[in-house]
C-alpha cells in the first residue's frame, strides 16, 4: 500500500520557480497559474476598481481582451492596467462596411503552412461580399477572399468543434409579383463553409425547397449538424458530413482554378466562389422536432435535448428527454412558475460538464442529469445547487385602513420587480472556473448592479462587485467577466459606453 500523501498548498513563488526550471509541462503550468490568478483575485484585500469608461455613437463589441469601437475600425486591448490603443483602420466606404465579425486563435499543437496563421486574427464580412483576416493585435490584412457576385452574404456564425465557420446569405424572398405570375422561388439561401486554420473553402451550399421542404426559416452548422427551423415550428438536423461527401461536386482551393468557373480562381473577384455543394434529392433527418420559438439544445451525458413543446398550456415549461428516444426523463419538467416581464432562460452548462443552468430572476438552478449510457429506465434530473436572489417581504395583498375597510391590490409584484434584487445575466469564466452572476437592484429609486462570483463546482459565494454606474433597465446591457477584468456594455438612448474594471490592491 502506497503511504499517504497529505495535500498541500503550494504558494505563487514556488510555482514561479518551477516554472523557471521546466518542471511542468505548458497545460499543467497554464492551469496551476489560473489556480495562483484565482487565489488572488478572490483575497480581501483585492477588488474591482473603474479604470476607463469610453462612449460611442456606434454599437461597442468586446471579444477575448478586445474591445471593438465604429464597427470595429478601432480597437482597444484590456491586458493592461488601462484598455490601450492598438490599431485604427482606414476609413472605409458604404460598400466596404463590416457586416459581421469573429475573432478566431488557432491551437497550438498543429503545424500550419504560414506563421501567421498560428497568430490570432480577426474574420470581418464587409457588405461588398470580401471576407478578410486581419491580425487581431495589428488590423494588418492578411488574407482575402472574395465570396460571390451573385449572393448577398450578411453573417458569421461558428461551429467551434468542428473548426469551421460558416459565412450565411441573407433569405431569398418571394415578391408578390413572381407570385402572381406563378413564379416559384425554389432557393431560399447560401452558405459558404470555411475551415479555419489554415483558411481554406470547403463549398456553398444552396438552401433549397426542393431539399429541405417548405417553410425554412432559419438555418445554424453546430457540432458537425445543419440545423434547420421552420415556420410551423419545428427544427430538424442532418448530417453536414453526409451533405459534403454525397453532394460535393468538385473540391475548392482558394487560389486556385476551378472548372465550375470556366478555369478562373477560386476566391478572385469578379468571380468568387462557385456552388459546389449541390443537393439533388430529399435528405435524411436525424432528428426533428416541434418546439415554441423553434428553441431546442442538445447536450448532457447521456445525450438529451431541452425544447418546450409549441402548445399553450406548456408556456414556461421546459421539457428535457432522451436523444437516443425522446423518452422523458425523471423530474425532466423544469418550470420556474415566474411572473416577470422577461421569460427564465435554460441551457446546457459552457463549462461541457453535462449540467444544465436554470436561470430565473430570483433563483438560478444549476441541475445534472444522472442515467446510464445504454439502461432501459429513463435518466432522472436533480438539483446539483442553487443561487437566489436576497428579497425584501412582499408587500401585503390585502391591507387594512385605520377605519377598518379593507383594500385589496390589483396587481401582483412581478419577480423582476426594478425595486427587488433580480437575476440579469450569468456568465462563466472557464479558467477561474467561477460564475459571475449579474444582479440589479432599484430600492434607493436609482437602479444599480452589482456582481455574485460562486464557485462553479459548488455554488458557494467568493466575492462581491459592485458596479458603480447606474443601471437603467429600460436600455440593452452586456458584462464580461474576463480573469482579472470585468466590462460593461451599455446603451444609453442613441450612444453606447463601454466600462473597465480591472484587479486591483486595495490599502486599508
Amino acid at each position: 500500500m502506497a503511504p499517504y500523501r497529505r495535500k498541500r498548498s503550494v504558494n505563487a513563488a514556488e510555482l514561479l520557480s518551477c516554472r523557471s526550471r521546466g518542471i511542468h509541462d505548458a497545460g499543467t503550468l497554464m492551469r496551476h497559474s489560473m489556480k495562483v490568478l484565482r487565489g488572488i483575485l478572490l483575497q480581501e484585500n483585492r477588488t474591482f476598481i473603474k479604470v476607463w469608461s469610453k462612449t460611442s455613437k456606434s454599437q461597442i463589441m468586446y471579444e477575448n481582451g478586445k474591445i471593438y469601437f465604429e464597427n470595429y475600425q478601432k480597437c482597444y486591448s484590456c491586458v493592461h492596467a488601462e484598455p490601450q490603443s492598438l490599431y485604427k483602420l482606414p476609413q472605409r466606404s458604404k460598400q466596404e462596411k463590416i457586416e459581421d465579425a469573429l475573432l478566431c486563435q488557432s491551437s497550438l499543437d498543429k503545424t500550419l503552412p504560414c506563421p501567421s496563421d498560428h497568430k490570432s486574427s480577426l474574420l470581418a464580412l464587409t457588405a461588398n461580399n470580401w471576407l478578410y483576416r486581419l491580425s487581431a493585435e495589428t488590423g494588418k490584412e492578411l488574407q482575402r477572399v472574395y465570396l460571390s457576385p451573385d449572393y448577398k452574404f450578411r453573417y458569421l456564425g461558428w461551429d467551434v468543434s468542428q473548426e469551421i465557420f460558416y459565412v450565411k446569405s441573407v433569405q431569398k424572398k418571394e415578391t408578390p409579383l413572381a407570385r402572381q405570375a406563378g413564379i416559384i422561388q425554389n432557393t431560399v439561401m447560401h452558405l459558404a463553409i470555411f475551415n479555419v486554420f489554415p483558411l481554406e473553402i470547403v463549398g456553398i451550399l444552396e438552401i433549397n425547397k426542393k431539399a429541405f421542404g417548405n417553410g425554412v426559416t432559419d438555418v445554424v452548422l453546430s457540432q458537425g449538424v445543419l440545423a434547420v427551423s421552420y415556420s410551423n415550428k419545428s427544427v430538424k438536423l442532418y448530417s453536414f458530413e453526409h451533405i459534403v461527401q454525397k453532394y460535393l461536386t468538385e473540391k475548392l482551393t482558394l487560389g486556385k482554378q476551378s472548372a465550375l468557373l470556366g478555369n478562373k480562381t477560386v476566391g478572385d473577384a469578379p468571380f468568387g466562389i462557385p456552388l459546389n455543394i449541390q443537393i439533388t434529392d430529399c435528405l435524411p433527418v436525424l432528428f426533428e422536432v416541434s418546439c415554441s420559438n423553434n428553441g431546442v439544445q442538445i447536450g448532457g451525458y447521456p445525450w438529451h435535448y431541452i425544447y418546450t413543446p409549441p402548445h399553450k398550456r406548456h408556456k414556461g415549461t421546459h421539457h428535457i428527454c432522451s436523444l437516443k428516444d425522446s423518452t422523458m426523463a425523471t423530474d425532466g419538467i423544469q418550470n420556474m412558475n415566474c411572473c416577470s416581464l422577461e421569460s427564465d432562460r435554460i441551457f446546457f452548462h459552457p463549462d461541457d460538464s453535462g449540467r444544465i443552468i436554470h436561470v430565473g430572476p430570483t433563483t438560478i438552478n444549476v441541475l445534472k442529469i444522472l442515467g446510464e449510457l445504454n439502461s432501459a429506465l429513463p435518466a432522472k434530473v436533480v438539483k446539483d445547487f442553487s443561487m437566489s436572489t436576497q428579497r425584501n417581504e412582499p408587500t401585503a395583498q390585502v391591507t387594512v385602513t385605520s377605519s377598518g375597510r379593507t383594500v385589496k391590490r390589483r396587481f401582483h409584484q412581478l419577480d423582476d420587480d426594478p425595486c427587488q434584487e433580480s437575476f440579469r445575466m450569468l456568465e462563466y469564466e472557464d479558467e477561474l472556473d467561477l460564475l459571475a452572476l449579474v444582479i440589479t437592484d432599484g430600492e434607493e429609486g436609482e437602479g444599480k448592479a452589482h456582481i455574485r462570483l460562486h464557485d462553479n463546482q459548488s455554488g458557494e459565494l467568493q466575492r462581491r462587485v459592485d458596479l458603480v454606474e447606474p443601471w437603467d433597465e429600460t436600455y440593452r446591457h452586456e458584462v464580461f467577466f474576463d480573469k482579472d477584468t470585468i466590462v460593461h456594455i451599455e446603451q444609453k438612448n442613441t450612444s453606447f459606453c463601454c466600462h473597465v474594471y480591472k484587479l486591483k490592491t486595495t490599502r486599508k
